[in-house]
């Protein structure tokens, strides 16, 4: 997680940098907004109990420095961490949290199936609930979707199954507009063994001096950008595609073993089991690695609260567009962005509940599901879900043209199309609505790719291999949006920050 917490760095370096990681499409104001508050971030999460990695050349003492780490993009030692699995460690004790407070209620075994409008603002949501296998109808006076990116909808990824874009697509069907989905960030090493999947090798390997080499040992990375192995991403990713296509080759290999072995599995001890496990000692031997799809850059358009063109509708995190990536996330930027845009809803959501929706708008419609039945033709959806993430990734990859951006197009209508009847027809259950989700947020992708005639960031296209003068973002507008309702009218670019 990036923050400013060293007298050596600053929230004016930490801006710069993000802008210029951005390529042009970072929105300022957002970026301020955000990088501004994340000491007060940090503080926050160590209040609840998160144990960061502190600095162990220091005294055991209460003043202990937090230990940081470089990352590809960052021009400081700013990312702080517990070891390799941070993400991990929050969620744990923020769940731990969640459970423990008396005025929160969990419901587990749900998955939202759409949410409920009444009079022009949300009321409610539909939710199958996988256990009983109906759909339950609960009412809210404000709705929060933080249900991670669409990255399920490529072959490899870095992503859980859960990443199946169910957030953003929810909120295109409610009539929020959508930006920058053309930008999906490829984690340039996630592991390469035929008996494992989607366990990403930290970037922090290469922020402690890990180097990228080909078979036969050769270095590559500096002749591609004189940041080497630190470069931004997108870079690191296209010169691992690059490299692979070239030579035909399956992976290539990260190494970290010229470091001591007791600083490896000290700093990490995840990548460092895990890879034990499949024979592979990275204390000593190189880590086979490939790109994958890691993170949606774009998302539900949203201000600096959260809130989206519906009211009582809100999205923070990776479905989201904020305006604080722009055409390429700088690593360990979004866990900031999670916590700052999740605190300041929480605000705005508290003050606009002083005013709770009552009447007719305030009873969501119920469920009916009276002429559907149990499908006995499930193969369709697992064909559907594999020839999506195929097409995906050979044609709306890491580096596309026209030509492929049509035929994508064109097949994922088709995709869509049968969907929508199966989706008509039988008992919804959840790979059902992930299927739906995922084929309706491809055909975002697509066209937001297929719009944008110019490489910027992680859009490679190289019919267009240049970058134009001029940095605009691919602001889609669903059908049934309500330009009188929306955050700043029927503008074609995000709304200014406030």
């Amino acid at each position: 997680m990036a923050a400013v917490l060293h007298d050596r760095d600053s929230v004016e370096a930490h801006v710069t940098d993000t802008l210029n990681a951005g390529a042009g499409l970072c929105h300022e104001p957002a970026v301020r907004f955000t990088i501004g508050r994340s000491r007060q971030s940090v503080d926050w999460l160590v209040s609840q109990g998160m144990a960061f990695d502190l600095r162990d050349d220091q005294p055991d003492t209460e003043f202990r420095e937090f230990h940081l780490t470089m990352e590809g993009g960052h021009s400081h030692r700013r990312v702080i961490h517990a070891a390799d699995q941070t993400g991990l460690a929050i969620a744990e004790v923020l769940a731990n949290r969640a459970e423990q407070a008396s005025n929160i209620t969990l419901l587990t075994d749900l998955c939202l199936v759409d949410v409920i409008k009444s009079e022009g603002r949300v009321c409610g949501a539909h939710l199958l609930n996988t256990e009983t296998r109906r759909v339950e109808t609960l009412s809210a006076n404000a709705v929060v979707l933080a249900t991670g990116g669409a990255s399920k909808a490529y072959r490899y990824t870095t992503n859980p199954d859960g990443a199946s874009g169910d957030g953003i697509a929810v909120a295109w069907r409610a009539g929020c507009r959508v930006a920058n989905l053309e930008f999906n960030q490829f984690h340039p090493t996630c592991l390469y063994h035929p008996r494992t999947r989607s366990f990403l090798v930290t970037e922090a390997l290469r922020g402690e001096g890990a180097t990228l080499h080909l078979e036969d040992g050769e270095r590559f990375m500096p002749h591609f950008d004189p940041r080497a192995e630190l470069a931004p991403r997108d870079i690191v990713a296209r010169a691992i595609d690059h490299e692979m296509k070239r030579l035909g080759a399956d992976c290539v290999y990260l190494d970290i073993s010229h470091r001591p072995a007791s600083f490896i599995t000290r700093h990490f001890p995840q990548a460092h089991e895990r890879c034990l496990a499949l024979g592979i000692d990275i204390t000593t031997e190189r880590i086979p690695v490939v790109p994958a799809a890691h993170y949606t850059c774009g998302g539900v358009v949203v201000n600096q609260h959260g809130a989206t063109d519906i009211p009582g509708l809100y999205v923070v995190g990776e479905s989201a567009c904020t305006g604080l990536h722009g055409a390429n996330r700088m690593a360990s930027n979004s866990l900031l962005e999670c916590f700052v845009y999740a605190q300041s809803a929480a605000e705005h959501i508290a003050t606009s509940l002083s005013n709770p929706i009552s009447g007719s708008a305030a009873t969501p419609r119920a469920w009916d599901d009276s002429r559907v039945r149990d499908s006995d033709e499930k193969v369709v959806i697992q064909h559907n879900w594999q020839e999506l993430r195929r097409l995906m990734w050979d044609y709306v990859g890491i580096v596309r043209t026209t030509r492929r951006l049509e035929y994508a197009a064109a097949r994922v209508a088709l995709l869509q199309q049968e969907v929508s009847r199966y989706y008509g027809r039988f008992q919804i259950t959840r790979p059902l609505l992930e299927m739906r989700n995922l084929t309706q947020v491809s055909q975002l992708m697509v066209s937001c790719a297929s719009g944008r005639n110019e490489s910027r960031g992680l859009h490679f296209n190289s019919d267009y291999p240049d970058t134009l003068p001029d940095a605009r973002d691919s602001v889609l507008i669903p059908l049934n949006f309500d330009p009188t309702l929306a955050l700043d009218g029927p503008v074609d670019q995000l709304p200014e920050y406030r």
